[in-house]
């Protein structure tokens, strides 16, 4: 176990010591104490790291992670796992705006609730918010699932494209091309997969699937108002 406390290595040594491993190494441990809020933390790893931050962190924490798994025991500021390639993010508390946004690819998990624009231009992340999200979730989202256990606010998946959004609480006024759609046999198969890898109990039976009416893929003059 290597342990760092923040109060005495500044944010800049920490990650340099992540980034010095090779990203063909063995998973190692880190545990960080003393966050204090602090920005960048745990950010561009590129080795199968083990990382838990205890306490809560402030914005960018995990960006542009890869094979890593990032554990943050607190809230954590905007920007959570941005640009995400794969690995895991696992929040105890809440996130504040545009948690994963662009992400491309692995897991993010926020046990409590995020703040609005969660999920903006995802790119194939997969993200479960066990509370409820703000305005503008999956605005502009290509690939991936946002998974909503709580409600959504206005503006869901607005302009979206081909990502599937799955909402098991209320919404408000869905988002420009947003729509709800069939839930079928394989989009609860493909959920409940997705359930157990971020390790939530919940049944799938309530959720309700939205994603993109493909009316604005292509531009028409009479829809000129809603671009």
């Amino acid at each position: 176990m290597n342990i760092v406390d923040l109060n005495t290595t500044s944010v800049r040594e920490f990650n340099a010591r992540l980034h010095e491993v090779r990203s063909d190494s063995e998973a190692d441990d880190w545990q960080v104490l003393n966050p204090k809020g602090k920005h960048s933390l745990a950010v561009g790893l590129q080795a199968p790291h083990r990382v838990g931050i205890e306490g809560s962190v402030g914005y960018y924490c995990g960006g542009m992670n890869k094979s890593a798994k990032v554990t943050v025991t607190g809230q954590c500021g905007k920007g959570l796992g941005e640009n995400i390639m794969s690995g895991v993010i696992h929040v105890s508390g809440n996130a504040a705006e545009a948690a994963g946004a662009s992400g491309r690819g692995g897991l993010i998990v926020i046990d409590g609730d995020a703040s609005s624009r969660c999920g903006i231009s995802m790119k194939g992340v997969d993200i479960v918010v066990t509370g409820s999200v703000g305005h503008m979730s999956g605005f502009m989202a290509q690939a991936g699932r946002l998974v909503v256990l709580g409600d959504a606010d206005e503006d869901l998946g607005a302009s979206i494209y081909e990502a599937d959004i799955y909402v098991r609480g209320e919404t408000g006024a869905l988002g420009a091309d947003c729509v709800e759609k069939e839930m079928t046999p394989d989009h609860v198969k493909s959920l409940s997969l997705l359930l157990q890898q971020a390790r939530v109990e919940c049944p799938t039976g309530d959720f309700h699937r939205y994603g993109s009416a493909r009316k604005l893929y292509n531009f028409h003059v009479d829809n000129a108002c809603r671009y």
